[in-house]
């Protein structure tokens, strides 16, 4: 009769052991128990990047990378981008249900009677240089965000927790909003409860002179699907770096603000800043031949393809792909989607890149529409990180939930044994000398 365990024989003693194993995976403490000698150190498992390892148990995103397959709380990602809207995805990736009519309509509410930010807060901006990237204000801003609101260290409490939530999804458009405007020398623009999620958000980016700021429904819509297809992605990197943070019981404002971090960087959030300048690199669909070579050989690195997890095609980038050419009906056709369509239809056909599964992913196509829209290159991680913070927040309030102990990995160490001191006029000098380098203060 099959059971629900591993049978492990350790040849360096002979003994053999029996380890469970549910939802197929095994329990890394259960290796502890394997050991050459009662004194000695237990087994464990050595997992860079935590690639093969499950560091939490989640309700929240399924994730099939070799199917293709994208749900939040067990819906179809394809569903929600065609017949929802983010506000709605944000509050099934929260709470855990889609709303009924009346749930939604307060929920709404919720969220938009904290659309404001303090003054103080735009002061908080204003203090940056006006060519400081975006990214690097919205974390700074977001972290400053615990020192107006000292209510949001009661995790403890279920009504300050939904506050913060409320909180953070509703001010970091208004955030966003104020770093590209800084950067550009414009007024700030309050925020209009009139309008939808993301049209407020247009209004805060782009309204000038005009009394009442009307988005272009299309560009709108399109933005709002962008925000559904990031608002969460398992335990990704940033995903992660909230987990890890909000461990050690930081503030939900803490939290978000170094998964922004982390998001940041050109490997995760970043990607679709790449993506673009790499386009625009390449010039011309006729030189996607010659760069495609180059990247066989190693020269080059192809940006938007391939994937961590997806060993398929990214579902998030085959909606994103349609929804480019909505919006080049209203802004013009971005020249770059015919560099972006050439280099997609000949790796989909290179051996080398079947080969080894390199699909398009999310940041493939979103930033030719980010582009067209009239984002700087430097939004777009900003972007990301609007969608991405429903996901940050219910993936914390879930991590809380589940009670779950403080992160601290454990290592393999390979430096020295132990050593004796050795005073500094008896060390050898001969190593390479420390270069002296002068900065600009």
């Amino acid at each position: 009769m099959p059971k629900d365990t591993l049978t492990v024989v350790d040849n360096r003693t002979g003994r053999q052991y029996e380890i469970p194993i549910e939802h197929d995976t095994i329990a890394a403490a259960d290796l502890a128990q394997i050991r050459t000698s009662e004194e000695g150190p237990g087994l464990r498992s050595f997992d860079v990047s935590l690639a093969n390892t499950a560091s939490c148990k989640s309700r929240i995103t399924y994730l099939d990378g070799e199917k293709g397959v994208l749900r939040y709380r067990g819906y179809p990602i394809e569903e929600l981008a065609e017949r929802s809207s983010f506000l709605e995805a944000a509050y099934l990736i929260v709470k855990g249900e889609l709303p009924s009519t009346s749930h939604f309509q307060m929920w709404r509410h919720n969220i938009k009677m904290h659309t404001i930010v303090h003054e103080n807060v735009k002061r908080f901006i204003e203090g940056f240089r006006y060519d400081a990237h975006p990214m690097g204000i919205l974390i700074g801003t977001v972290g400053a965000l615990s020192t107006f609101y000292p209510d949001a260290k009661e995790i403890d409490s279920d009504v300050s927790r939904r506050v913060q939530v409320r909180r953070l999804i509703a001010k970091l458009p208004t955030i966003a909003a104020c770093t590209y405007r800084h950067s550009l020398g414009l007024p700030y623009v309050a925020p209009n409860n009139e309008l939808s999620y993301t049209g407020n958000f247009l209004s805060m980016l782009f309204k000038m002179t005009e009394l009442k700021y009307r988005p272009d429904p299309i560009l709108e819509r399109a933005l709002d699907v962008l925000f559904i297809l990031h608002a969460d992605h398992e335990q990704n990197c940033s995903t992660t770096t909230a987990r890890v943070v909000g461990s050690a019981h930081a503030d939900p404002y803490s939290v978000v603000a170094a998964a922004a971090a982390a998001l940041s960087g050109p490997r995760h959030g970043g990607a679709s800043e790449s993506a673009v300048r790499m386009l625009h690199e390449i010039g011309s669909a006729a030189n996607v031949p010659a760069f495609i070579e180059s990247v066989k050989r190693g020269d080059r690195r192809l940006m938007g393809f391939g994937h961590r997890v997806y060993k398929n095609y990214d579902p998030r980038a085959r909606i994103i792909k349609k929804i480019a050419y909505e919006v080049f009906e209203v802004t013009g056709r971005n020249p770059v989607i015919d560099v972006a369509l050439e280099l997609e239809k000949i790796a989909l056909e290179d051996p080398y890149f079947v080969d080894r599964r390199l699909y398009p992913n999310v940041d493939f196509y979103s930033g030719t529409i980010y582009e067209a829209m009239g984002f700087p290159l430097a939004m777009f991680p900003v972007l990301f990180a609007i969608g991405r913070t429903a996901g940050w927040v219910a993936q914390w309030a879930e991590m809380l939930d589940f009670d779950e102990r403080i992160a601290r990995p454990r290592q393999m160490y390979l430096g020295h044994d132990l050593r004796s001191y050795v005073p500094l006029d008896q060390r050898d000098d001969s190593s390479e000398l420390e270069t002296e380098i002068s900065g600009p203060y």
